[in-house]
């Protein structure tokens, strides 16, 4: 009682582990569903996310147990393009790679903002910001607050803000240059460095700082105050005060330049949606895109087209930065002095522009701007744009709606905050487009105009084609439901005007059949003792002579006489048993090809037999080899030639010849390969012809094709009866079924020639008479298969015994004999004893693997156990 308890506690268990486990990959993939589910992805461009956005996706994706492969496929459900999935796909891959090669790759580097020219550091100083914004080195992290402010847009996959990659792009910077004339316009402040230079009837150099007062000590002149003076304004002062003491000053013969040396530090304020506010140290040369870049620029909420300089609580110059990024125009970037305020306020107005325009992104517009002012934001459309009205995704004080903006109203239509503009494809489909194909000149698809005609669109192709079937053309049509309607005409008629012509509408397709499409194509056939048998095409007049031209020639056998040309039957009695099914014409002409019947003509499908010549005979010629005196190739002199002539013109066998083991090799003459050439003339008419040659190559082809069908008929044989044969066995058995060895009785042919044994010999005979043989090779499924000497003594069995004895699976009673002549002798079974094959010098003895017995299953069992249970009834009933 306790155990059933544990059992059942233990099922409980394992159930309720099962469905948490399911329940908790089911709540995975809702949230993860969810998290994707806040995007419209069909307007997701992968090539404008960063790394760390495709990074922040990959995150999202493991946090869920979802791999690569599924992270596409969720993208793609939620209406990613699929070029862009692809896109997606090798960003991963690119990302997984870099991340395996560099655990620190893809993270912010530490940017240390200063100019070591003049040793003027513009590092940062940290007021009222918060700590955490900083580095353990106290240094600006930039890179940082740039893959922080990605992450959270990426969160959302939130369009990038036009502009945001301005000031936070690291390739792009907007330093000073310290090396540039000092510019007339510089207000000059403490801690300045002065270099006058007095050229001229007096020379003279100074090297002056200016006081924290704004003042400056010169020689011979005393204190000049040129604080808060431009550097023209400062040069003009210096001139007139030192004119007292050098008089060249005021005739002209005395010069003074006065220039910057060493350039003192500012600090300005940056504040409002800044993505680093506080204070800056900066070079008095900066300008506002200076600080800006220092600064990070607007964040999220930043406005990049209301940026205020104040100075003495004074707006004295406001920023519009898309003047730059769309124009390159510098507009109010003032250079900036000491204790200056740049306030970046809220954007008033934000949209996003998406879809098939050349820059989808948020952008930030003014009051007076109109959605033309979007459109041109953003680059314009792209090619594939539907340009007649763009959708508008509005916000209103309780939900969303939709509305279209015409084309003529774009310059009217003024931006809501939060406005979405969708700019969709263009319809894969031609407003004006007709099709002509078949036999015109210039098939394709043409315009339609206003009131083309079907004659008029045959003159744009170029007209017919001469094998144009003037019967019959069609229009495919397509009806208002857009269902496919066929309208037929006569091509002749309407073209000769005596039927009305057909107005053609959008996306008609005219089909013009030429002649030879309607029809089989004419051919001929040359068969025989010809070079070039084959297949020809059929043209108008052809005779018989100009067929055998085109197959080469006569053969040197071939008679000119009782040619033959078998034609079809067209008008066959099919009701008729003994009905023609075939045209027969014996034809005679001279063998330099002059027509002695002139009036006969071929007809399309017409077979051309040319036969041989009566009592022309090409030498065949046999192979004797191995133990004869002469042993070589001789050519067969007589038909009825026989195996005991050639041996006896071969010089008779030697004193070692075996000639019990002679054997007769017969392939046969060398089949004759007849296949189709292909080829193509200038017209693009495909020609075939038909090439005869002698291929030893094809002949071995061929025959191991039919060994291979003998080995597949006997594993069809054997496996109808649910047994399983080995595939050696199988290969032997090919191998002896597909021998070309005829087994001869050497010994009975010399000694009876003419005899049944003695046979007539064919072209390509191969007679070889061994040496005597004195081994027997056992192979098979023996335990230990070896070549043994012959002993006239031993048998089969005593062979096997020798090789070890037949192995477990061993068909015994299918062991046979091949002897060194090719002939094959098996086992032969009388009542119970085994019968087995005499043992020649040279033989081999196979032993072939038995099928496997099939294992008695449970049916098997119940079968065997019915059947004794109706036996044992049977019998019971019976003795009763």
């Amino acid at each position: 009682m306790h155990l059933n308890n544990i059992k059942n506690t233990t099922y409980l268990y394992m159930n309720f582990k099962k469905f948490f486990t399911a329940l908790l990959f089911l709540f995975a993939v809702v949230c993860f569903q969810s998290a994707f589910s806040q995007t419209n992805y069909s307007d997701v461009r992968v090539d404008e996310l960063t790394d760390a956005q495709v990074r922040q996706l990959i995150q999202k994706a493991e946090s869920v147990g979802y791999n690569d492969t599924q992270l596409e496929q969720m993208a793609a459900a939620q209406g990613m393009k699929p070029e862009e999935v692809q896109k997606l796909r090798s960003r991963v891959e690119k990302i997984r790679r870099a991340d395996g090669g560099s655990q620190n790759k893809g993270q912010g580097q530490n940017l240390e903002l200063g100019q070591s020219q003049n040793n003027v550091s513009l590092k940062r100083t940290y007021g009222q910001s918060n700590p955490a914004d900083t580095s353990e080195n106290g240094r600006f992290n930039l890179a940082e607050s740039n893959e922080r402010e990605m992450r959270d847009a990426f969160g959302n996959l939130i369009p990038k803000i036009f502009g945001a990659e301005l000031f936070r792009n690291n390739n792009i910077t907007f330093e000073p240059n310290l090396r540039m004339a000092t510019p007339k316009s510089y207000i000059i402040g403490p801690d300045d460095q002065l270099l006058i230079d007095i050229t001229g009837d007096n020379e003279a150099n100074y090297n002056l700082e200016v006081s924290p007062d704004g003042t400056i000590r010169l020689q011979y002149v005393g204190l000049v105050s040129v604080g808060g003076l431009s550097i023209e304004q400062a040069t003009s002062k210096i001139r007139s005060v030192m004119a007292k003491t050098y008089p060249g000053l005021r005739n002209g013969r005395t010069n003074v330049a006065v220039n910057l040396g060493n350039i003192r530090s500012i600090k300005i304020t940056l504040l409002g949606e800044v993505v680093k506010p506080g204070s800056y140290t900066l070079s008095s040369l900066s300008t506002v895109f200076n600080a800006l870049s220092a600064s990070g620029g607007p964040n999220k909420n930043g406005s990049f087209r209301k940026i205020q300089v104040i100075r003495d609580n004074k707006v004295i110059s406001t920023i519009d930065v898309y003047s730059f990024l769309l124009k390159g125009m510098q507009t109010g970037n003032i250079r900036l002095q000491d204790q200056d305020v740049i306030n970046i306020p809220v954007y008033q107005t934000r949209v996003e522009m998406s879809g098939e325009v050349k820059r989808p992104a948020l952008y930030e517009v003014l009051n007076t701007e109109s959605l033309e002012d979007v459109v041109n934001f953003a680059g314009g459309f792209s090619n594939k744009a539907y340009t007649a009205k763009i959708k508008v995704l509005q916000n209103t004080n309780k939900e969303r709606r939709i509305t279209d903006v015409e084309a003529d109203n774009f310059s009217k239509y003024s931006p809501l905050n939060g406005d979405k503009y969708i700019v969709e494809t263009i319809l894969d489909r031609f407003a004006n487009r007709v099709e002509i194909k078949g036999a015109v000149f210039r098939p394709g698809q043409y315009e339609l105009e206003n009131g083309l005609t079907l004659k008029q669109l045959i003159q744009k192709a170029d007209g017919l084609k001469e094998d144009a079937f003037l019967n019959r053309g069609y229009i495919s049509r397509l009806n208002p439901d857009n269902s496919l309607a066929l309208l037929s005409f006569d091509v002749d008629k309407v073209l000769k005007g005596i039927e009305q012509d057909i107005p053609l509408i959008r996306e008609d397709k005219v089909t013009i059949s030429s002649i030879f499409d309607l029809r089989d194509e004419y051919k001929v056939d040359i068969k025989g003792e010809v070079r070039a048998p084959g297949t020809f095409k059929y043209a108008e007049g052809m005779n018989i002579q100009s067929l055998i031209q085109m197959a080469g020639g006569f053969k040197e056998g071939a008679t000119p006489r009782r040619i033959e040309v078998a034609r079809r039957i067209r008008n066959s009695d099919a009701n008729s048993v003994s009905a023609k099914t075939a045209d027969v014409v014996n034809i005679n002409i001279s063998r330099d090809l002059k027509l002695e019947d002139s009036t006969f003509v071929l007809k399309p499908f017409d077979i051309v037999s040319v036969r041989n010549s009566s009592g022309y005979e090409v030498q065949q010629q046999v192979k004797v080899e191995g133990e004869v005196l002469y042993p070589g190739i001789y050519t067969v002199t007589r038909k009825d030639e026989r195996i005991s002539d050639v041996i006896k013109r071969a010089g008779g066998l030697t004193a070692l010849s075996f000639a019990e083991g002679a054997s007769l090799k017969r392939p046969g003459p060398e089949p004759v390969v007849e296949r189709d050439s292909v080829s193509v003339d200038s017209d693009g008419n495909i020609i075939k012809t038909r090439i005869s040659s002698n291929a030893s190559e094809y002949a071995k082809e061929k025959q191991r094709e039919e060994m291979q069908k003998l080995a597949n008929l006997k594993r069809l044989q054997t496996t109808s009866d649910n047994r399983i044969t080995d595939t050696a066995q199988l290969a032997q058995e090919a191998k002896i079924l597909g021998s070309d060895l005829v087994g001869i009785d050497l010994v009975n042919i010399l000694k009876k020639p003419k005899s049944k044994y003695d046979l007539l010999l064919e072209d390509g005979d191969v007679i070889n008479v061994p040496k005597q043989l004195q081994t027997v090779k056992v192979s098979g499924e023996v335990l230990r298969p070896i070549n043994m000497i012959y002993s006239s003594n031993r048998g089969m069995k005593s062979y096997i015994n020798g090789s070890g004895g037949f192995t477990y699976n061993a068909n015994k009673s299918g062991a046979y004999i091949q002897y060194a002549n090719g002939s094959v002798d098996a086992n032969h079974k009388f009542l119970f004893f085994n019968n087995y094959p005499r043992v020649k010098p040279g033989a081999e003895i196979f032993v072939p693997k038995r099928a496997p017995r099939e294992k008695l299953g449970v049916a098997g069992i119940v079968g065997i156990t019915s059947a004794l249970a109706t036996v044992a009834a049977v019998l019971i009933s019976v003795l009763r």
